[in-house]
């Protein structure tokens, strides 16, 4: 008899092996997976610098914006790309005559880099809609600054009046005066 209590003893064991195993993976996987959670959560994707366009660029697009910066930025402030439509980006990269100036334009790979950052943060043009070529004949620029007493003529130069940053392609910090007057 005695083997036969050896028998069940041993058995009884064995079935709590498997629960006990299962148990600890499962207690395991959701350690790991709140870890996963934590580690993916947006609060830590985010950077913590300042971001000065109004989006955030994918990696894909952000040579395309170099590009952009380092070829248009460095005779005049850089424009967000939503500022104007497609269309008008599209005739400035293809037009060597820029604003009275002739320019060099720029070629392939580049051109293609640049255009595929602006077609994709620029905003649509409405079918009725002339294409603008002045950013104060833009109704997207008009609308992102209501209220505002803009200089006559509107000269991209001009907007370090009120956005500082704006050389350094930052159009989020404005002036303490403008600051002021947006809060109230």
């Amino acid at each position: 008899m005695s083997n036969l209590v050896k028998r069940k003893s041993r058995t009884r064991p064995l079935k709590r092996r498997p629960l006990g195993l299962i148990f600890i993976i499962l207690t395991w996987s959701l350690a790991m997976g709140w870890l996963l959670a934590l580690a993916t959560n947006a609060h830590s994707a985010t950077p913590k610098v300042e971001i000065g366009t109004v989006d955030v660029i994918p990696p894909q697009h952000q040579l395309g914006q170099e590009l952009y910066l380092e070829n248009c930025a460095t005779c005049h402030i850089g424009l967000p790309p939503a500022v104007l439509p497609s269309q008008t980006w599209r005739n400035l990269l293809q037009d060597s005559q820029h604003y009275g100036v002739q320019i060099k334009t720029l070629i392939d790979p580049p051109r293609t880099l640049v255009w595929r950052y602006l077609s994709t943060f620029s905003r649509s043009q409405l079918p009725d809609e002339a294409t603008p070529y002045r950013v104060n004949n833009s109704r997207y620029f008009k609308a992102l600054h209501p209220k505002v007493d803009l200089p006559r003529p509107v000269k991209i130069n001009s907007c370090v009046s009120c956005h500082p940053s704006a050389s350094e392609y930052n159009f989020r910090r404005l002036s303490g005066e403008w600051e002021k007057s947006i809060k109230n």
